[in-house]
């Protein structure tokens, strides 16, 4: 066991290091700076006059100084195309190239994958998973989005966005939606950039335990989970760097950590990526 946690940690470290570097874009119809990257995020400009901005076809928001962000899902295609169409009617497009990532993926092929059924998960899990769509559509008014992200806390990084087991017969569970920060019970989150809280669990999710969740505008929202306490309350405006609430290790953890994830509408985002090298 000791062998497997050392060799998934050097392999950890190692895809890490290996992480797509953030640039700038400007010899386009567009302007841009992120990383264009499975789970990465880019922040941008659009051409002038721009009347409709679209992603692979689907409507994104511009605001009124032209400014626009958008995302790519853990397992998105090699190319998007992002398009504009003018007010005189012309388009302008740009395709962008996705850069694939390695993730860390552990193999145990004598171990079953275990389902998570139990007629009590059955029934209480669809109102939880139902309160957590309904905060992501509110759809609040932040400029989070515009903000370098930081780290809600520091720590060691013990799960790393994307990574996944295959079980016996190849069976694959769910990959891991954000970056874990192990830390003690009590330590202070605070907000990566300024939000607006969307939902406050009532009561401790099953797998979520207690969840928190802050929208920072144009479709950009965090959530983070197995909180011991939350110290906002929904509707709040937190700032960057406000403490929300303390680690835990509610719903299902085997021990004290943060779990961060970051999605821009339906996309699953890597933390590590908005935020950067934890200092």
């Amino acid at each position: 066991m000791r062998r497997l946690a050392a060799a998934m940690l050097v392999g950890m470290a190692g895809l890490a290091a290996a992480a797509p570097q953030a640039v700038t874009v400007a010899a386009s119809p567009f302007r841009w700076t992120g990383t264009a990257s499975q789970g990465g995020l880019i922040l941008g400009t659009v051409p002038a006059g721009t009347r409709i901005l679209t992603l692979d076809g689907t409507p994104v928001a511009v605001a009124p100084d032209g400014r626009f962000v958008a995302g790519f899902d853990r397992d998105a295609k090699p190319r998007a195309v992002l398009s504009a169409t003018l007010s005189d009617g012309r388009v302008v497009a740009e395709t962008l190239n996705v850069a694939p990532r390695g993730w860390s993926i552990s193999r145990l092929p004598t171990l079953p994958k275990i389902p998570v059924p139990d007629a009590e998960f059955a029934r209480v899990r669809p109102p939880e998973l139902a309160q957590i769509v309904a905060a992501r559509a509110i759809g609040a008014t932040s400029d989070g989005w515009r903000q370098r992200f930081a780290w809600p806390t520091s720590g060691r990084i013990s799960t790393l966005f994307g990574s996944q087991r295959i079980y016996a017969n190849g069976e694959a569970g769910s990959y891991h939606s954000g970056v874990d920060v192990a830390r003690a019970t009590g330590t202070t989150v605070a907000a990566p950039a300024d939000g607006v809280v969307i939902l406050v669990a009532d009561h401790p999710f099953t797998l979520e335990g207690n969840l928190l969740m802050i929208d920072h505008g144009m479709g950009l929202n965090s959530a983070f989970l197995h909180l011991s306490r939350i110290d906002v309350r929904v509707g709040d405006r937190v700032r960057q760097g406000q403490p929300v609430g303390l680690v835990g290790k509610t719903g299902r953890a085997t021990g004290p950590h943060l779990h961060w994830s970051l999605r821009w509408r339906d996309a699953k985002l890597d933390p590590m990526l908005a935020a950067g090298p934890m200092r």
